[in-house]
């Protein structure tokens, strides 16, 4: 059950068993990542056949699995030379790949189990939340006579978890700063009165806080 279906000659059969393995996985894939982050139909669809290319491409060199996998990560470089794709993306991208290399050398009972832990394992986490909160960016324009230093600290303490002052910088002919906060902010905060007490302190001058994780900017 645990061997290689591909031990001997290639055949129809076993051909077709690996195709249709593939397709299947990646749909599966395909349905984990539209369910766990904001995607389009596009990319959805490349998450499907991805792992049917990759099969496709180490039967095709004869079981070379070095060959195989510079083919094979050649082509995975297509996706990101066009729009550069956030942390989720690439896991998908990769775990797609991992399974046509798996089902490419005839491994199919550990590819179908390797994808139902770690689609069950990515759909836990992100059911939990898992780290969500953490390294926010939080950008505040201030006036240039106002001491930054403290100036936020009361509202910070009330919010965040944790925050960093990263940067500090002049702007519009040196009349105000804007400043660079990494923030990780506590569970189930009001985000609309949080912004709120800032823009009390700041004068309403700018602020943006971003939604997207430090590890998500590549």
């Amino acid at each position: 059950m645990f061997n290689s279906i591909l031990s001997g000659n290639l055949t129809l059969i076993n051909f077709a068993i690996c195709i249709l393995t593939s397709f299947v996985l990646g749909l599966i894939v395909a349905l984990v990542h539209t369910k766990t982050n904001r995607t389009n139909k596009n990319f959805a669809t490349t998450l499907v056949v991805l792992p049917s290319l990759v099969t496709i491409v180490i039967l095709l060199v004869n079981g070379n699995l070095g060959t195989a996998v510079a083919v094979g990560g050649a082509f995975s470089l297509i996706r990101f030379r066009s729009i550069p794709g956030n942390s989720k993306e690439i896991l998908s991208v990769f775990f797609a790949m991992a399974i046509g290399l798996a089902v490419g050398t005839g491994y199919i009972a550990y590819s179908i189990i390797f994808t139902m832990i770690a689609s069950l394992s990515i759909l836990v986490l992100n059911a939990i939340k898992f780290g969500e909160g953490k390294n926010q960016i939080l950008k505040i324009c201030i006036p240039e006579d106002l001491d930054y230093t403290e100036v936020f600290e009361d509202i910070f303490k009330e919010y965040m978890e944790s925050y960093e002052l990263t940067g500090a910088k002049t702007i519009n002919m040196g009349s105000m700063f804007e400043l660079t906060y990494l923030i990780n902010t506590k569970r189930n905060i009001n985000e609309k009165e949080f912004i709120d007490k800032l823009r009390v302190k700041n004068g309403n001058l700018k602020i943006a806080l971003t939604h997207e994780l430090i590890g998500d900017v590549l």
